[in-house]
């Protein structure tokens, strides 16, 4: 069995799992999406910012609630020693796979 996902990374993965679906819903891959955020040491604002623009002109008052918890998800993310960032990344690239999986 794995291990139990920290706080920490739970406090990054709870705005991406409220939001993501709403934020995400138009776009071809959402794990690439939420990867190309997360890839480098820094959290990617600038996608991000892309991200929540396409949400606002399609849907401005969903788009409300996401902007903050996308840019507390950020400061989290930031705070994380680089094991954890990487962690965050075998997660999702984990769940990529787990979906490719439950598709076929």
């Amino acid at each position: 069995m794995g291990r139990a996902m920290s706080p920490a990374l739970q406090a990054i993965a709870h705005p991406l799992r409220e939001h993501g679906p709403v934020l995400l819903a138009d776009v071809n891959d959402p794990h690439d999406e939420v990867l190309a955020l997360v890839w480098g040491p820094r959290f990617d604002r600038e996608h991000a910012m892309w991200l929540w623009s396409r949400l606002s002109r399609r849907a401005p008052q969903q788009a409300v609630p996401v902007l903050p918890a996308l840019m507390g998800a950020a400061e989290r993310f930031d705070a994380l020693d680089v094991p954890a960032q990487r962690r965050v990344r075998r997660l999702i690239l984990r769940h990529r796979a787990l979906r490719a999986a439950w598709a076929v």
